[in-house]
């Protein structure tokens, strides 16, 4: 079974469907427990040519046999048939609820966790949780109320048979059984840490996996298919042992279950062969006997089976516990008023300074400009300057110190982070687009992809129209995962196009035109500054060319604001910027000469 503080409640939320498939258990239950007594009469009865009455002997005849063993049998199957049916869908389906609501709370949290956490845990790692222990969850919950009730019912009712008809016989039959228990506790807690380490390796092997998948063209271009084919069988390997491990465990359990169920079987037999002898028991009653002992063998399994449901699930709860408990660093602070925004783009840093998590290297010191709505607005310097981090924290990808960035002469902690970003589009350097069609990454920000016009609009502002025109099925081109069908150019052109699309107040495109040519590059500025005048649009570029049109220009330089200024401006008074233009000019026309 389950037992969590996280996953205790669903007790109560699903507690009338359990409670119904309890009541057909015990019906169920009861009705199988009379299947003996069945036996007991027809044996006899062959036996002796009667039955046995509560008064006088009853004779053993046809009409007997219709009416007290075909008919009472009949009902007992009807009883049992119906009543399964029935727990069957109370347990398992509370269960198939319960794994439902278990993956939505996760997926919930999952969104609201920030991009350090993604950083630090692997995607195959999480994904174990959201399948195998999730599944674990599910398999224990309906599987494990069920065990449970249906041992103690079965178990409690013909234990009291048993005890009624010869209490030295039931002894005999459940003393190795108490022992068989006490077995399965010690080996149990052995069995929860196998299966742990199983799920770990799991995670494992899943990540290894996914992450070679993504990365197969890199693979491929490195011939590096053998070395990643070792690395996966020795994950593999690892996964084998734990798996292996665990079902030696699991197997042992069941190897003592069926030596000590034997083992009874041949005490009864032998022993209860003796007391028919010594007609202390008839041969009917031993029957009866023997098939209550066969009723409550499922029981003492069922407690075998409980304990290694409640081992596997106590170490999948608790990996999905950590998930749960992990804390959502990025969000609202207590008392920010959720109330819409309206956000013209405005943007000022005041002396700003930035550690990301996890780290002690200052990656931002001292940063401070101011951006007006409607700007257009480059940012320039080398690799590694913080050019995207600046950009990420306008965002509120990560949390920044109170009275250090502010947006409309807002301190941007006092707006709520839904609001902040319904205003802002962003482009990152990474390019994610989702497997739907085009028109329906171009149009994620809205509610759909029926608005065909704007759509098309958007594609044509980014410069990507011609080119969707030139598929089979245009806009209802469906992209391969994470946009492999298109070019790295085109993935870059539909991920601006999608940015466009939401006609948000501020625009950031991180390095966003960087693979394309200069002319489509020129025509997407161009567009850019028709279409959005009154806007803010912000722009990170290694180009100088990119930027040079721009109404400002900053300047960052490892981790600081080198400069704020034009391209003239900044030409002008800043020797490192100068410095950079004429590399790329020198670049330019050494590479105009190679192409000459």
């Amino acid at each position: 079974m389950v037992f969590h503080k996280r996953f205790n409640y669903y007790y109560f939320k699903y507690g009338w469907r359990l409670l119904l498939g309890i009541l057909a258990l015990v019906a169920v239950d009861y009705g199988q427990l009379k299947v003996p007594e069945l036996y007991r009469m027809v044996i006899n009865g062959m036996n002796t040519g009667f039955a046995d009455g509560d008064a006088a002997a009853i004779p053993f005849n046809m009409d007997f046999l219709l009416d007290k063993i075909c008919l009472p049998l009949l009902l007992v199957v009807f009883t049992v048939c119906v009543g399964r049916f029935l727990w069957r869908v109370c347990f398992f389906g509370t269960a198939i609820k319960v794994e439902a609501d278990v993956r939505r709370r996760m997926f919930d949290h999952a969104k609201d966790l920030s991009q350090q956490y993604y950083h630090v845990n692997k995607v195959g790692d999480l994904m174990s949780l959201f399948t195998n222990d999730v599944e674990t969850i599910q398999d224990s919950f309906g599987g494990g109320v069920l065990t449970l009730f249906d041992a103690l019912v079965l178990g409690s009712l013909a234990f009291v048979k048993m005890l009624r008809m010869n209490a030295v016989l039931t002894a005999f039959a459940l003393i190795p059984m108490i022992l068989l228990f006490t077995m399965a506790l010690i080996i149990g807690k052995k069995e929860s840490k196998a299966w742990e380490k199983r799920q770990e390796a799991f995670s494992a092997i899943s990540d290894f996996a996914q992450e070679s998948f993504s990365g197969i063209a890199v693979i491929k271009a490195f011939t590096k298919e053998l070395k990643e084919i070792l690395a996966f069988r020795k994950l593999n390997k690892d996964n084998e042992k734990a798996n292996v491990k665990y079902v030696k465990i699991s197997t042992l359990m069941n190897i003592l279950f069926i030596f000590f169920v034997e083992t009874v079987i041949c005490v009864l037999v032998g022993y209860g062969g003796y007391l028919v002898f010594n007609k202390t028991m008839n041969a009917g009653e031993l029957m009866e006997f023997i098939t209550y002992f066969t009723s409550i063998i499922w029981p003492i399994e069922a407690v075998a089976i409980l304990i290694d449901m409640t081992a596997r699930a106590s170490a999948s709860t608790k990996r999905i516990d950590e998930f749960l408990s992990a804390k959502i660093d990025v969000c609202d602070k207590d008392g920010v008023d959720q109330s819409p925004v309206d956000i013209k783009g405005t943007i000022e840093f005041r002396h700003l300074n930035f550690t990301y998590p996890l780290s002690e290297r200052k990656v931002l010191e001292d940063v401070s400009f101011t951006i007006n709505a409607g700007e257009n607005v480059g940012l320039i310097g080398r690799t590694g300057a913080g050019k995207t981090t600046i950009v990420d924290l306008i965002a509120r990808t990560y949390n920044v110190e109170d009275g250090v960035l502010f947006v409309d002469g807002r301190d941007v902690n006092t707006i709520p982070i839904k609001e902040l970003r319904r205003h802002i589009a962003y482009v990152p350097q990474d390019n994610f687009l989702f497997s739907d069609t085009i028109a329906a990454n171009i149009a994620f920000s809205k509610e759909d992809d029926s608005d065909r016009a704007s759509v098309q609009t958007a594609a044509e502002m980014s410069g990507v129209d011609d080119n969707i025109q030139e598929f089979a099925d245009k806009y209802d081109t469906i992209l391969g995962e994470r946009g492999v069908t298109v070019s790295g150019g085109q993935k870059q052109r539909i991920s601006i196009a999608r940015a466009l699309m939401k006609e948000a107040n501020i625009l950031i495109l991180d390095d966003s035109v960087s693979a394309v040519d200069t002319k489509t590059e020129k025509v997407i500025l161009d567009n850019l500054r028709k279409t959005r005048k009154g806007r803010t649009t912000i722009l990170i570029a290694h180009r100088i060319s990119t930027i040079e049109g721009m109404d400002k220009i900053i300047f960052v330089d490892e981790g600081r604001i080198a400069d704020v200024g034009t391209h003239e401006e900044l030409l002008s008074r800043n020797a490192e910027y100068a410095k950079m233009v004429k590399l790329q000019e020198l670049e330019d026309e050494e590479e105009g000469r190679k192409n000459a």
